[in-house]
């Protein structure tokens, strides 16, 4: 039986070397090192990890360049959150949150420093006038499922994910708190994209692209291992949307960057070019 837990009158703890605690987790924020951030050729510089927030962001950019917008060319600057990059002195003064992505955009007379995965999906569609109608009716669609995404994706990644698959120590109550939550927003989409083909209506946006790495994945297996857990095969509206955008030739892409996980053919440390990519994914099998 589990030692029943009783919370101080003050919290307070003791930071170590303990592995269990990990080394991003401090009650303080601020740069904690010394380190500037490279800066490539292009206008647009990103840094990042190949999580699903930052899957959102070069998703998106390699969409727009696939519709042929060379001004979204862009740099992209592994940031290793599991050594701490995102303390280091020039991160922080980007993004005080320290939290992973966070953008640059150099296109401007002063230099734009965006940061929140949603907020830089948003300032990308905006700037580049794709991905989010101009119709109010349409553009609130969009914006209702971009910010539900943003409340709900905590719940899967820092609940679910957290208990589910990264702790050591397995904890039932947790896990099922955080699953429950999960199959219902399961279920929510579920139910909208039986009534749409897309998230928002009849037409992809970034409501889909910020959904896609975090439900998409999870749904498709390529998340927590948890197919079978969840009982995903009850969602198929969900499940059919997931392989329509997993099939999308600016997803393979823009799902690769900066991530460090996976078969060879799913990991690129950096991305400078399109070259870069297609050096990766010509290993992929046949």
């Amino acid at each position: 039986m589990a030692q029943h837990y009783i919370p101080p009158k003050v919290w307070s703890i003791e930071l170590n070397d303990d592995k269990t605690i990990s080394a991003a987790n401090r009650p303080t924020s601020g740069a904690r090192f010394e380190q500037p951030l490279p800066k490539g050729v292009h206008a647009l510089q990103l840094y990042s990890m190949g999580t699903p927030n930052g899957q959102k962001v070069t998703i998106m950019l390699e969409e727009l360049l696939a519709l042929g917008i060379h001004q979204a060319e862009y740099d992209a600057f592994l940031i290793a959150i599991g050594k701490g990059d995102q303390f280091g002195s020039g991160f922080v003064d980007i993004n005080p949150n320290s939290k992973i992505p966070a953008l640059v955009d150099y296109s401007q007379p002063e230099p734009i420093s965006i940061f929140e995965s949603g907020h830089i999906l948003l300032y990308l569609a905006e700037k580049f006038d794709h991905f989010l109608p101009r119709n109010l009716m349409e553009r609130t669609a969009v914006l209702n499922w971009l910010f539900w995404l943003q409340g709900s994706a905590p719940y899967v990644g820092g609940g679910f994910g957290h208990f589910y698959y990264f702790a050591q120590e397995k904890l039932e109550y947790p896990i099922n708190r955080f699953t429950m939550e999960t199959k219902r927003q399961l279920d929510v989409l579920d139910k909208q994209l039986a009534k749409t083909p897309y998230v928002a209506g009849e037409h992809y946006s970034i409501a889909d692209i910020a959904i896609w790495p975090w439900f998409g994945n999870l749904v498709l297996g390529n998340l927590y291992n948890a197919k079978e857990f969840l009982q995903v095969n009850e969602y198929p509206h969900l499940l059919k949307w997931a392989q329509m955008i997993h099939s999308r030739p600016a997803v393979q892409r823009g799902r690769i960057v900066n991530r460090l996980m996976g078969e060879e053919w799913e990991k690129l440390t950096e991305r400078h070019s399109a070259a870069d990519i297609d050096q990766v994914l010509s290993k992929k099998p046949q």
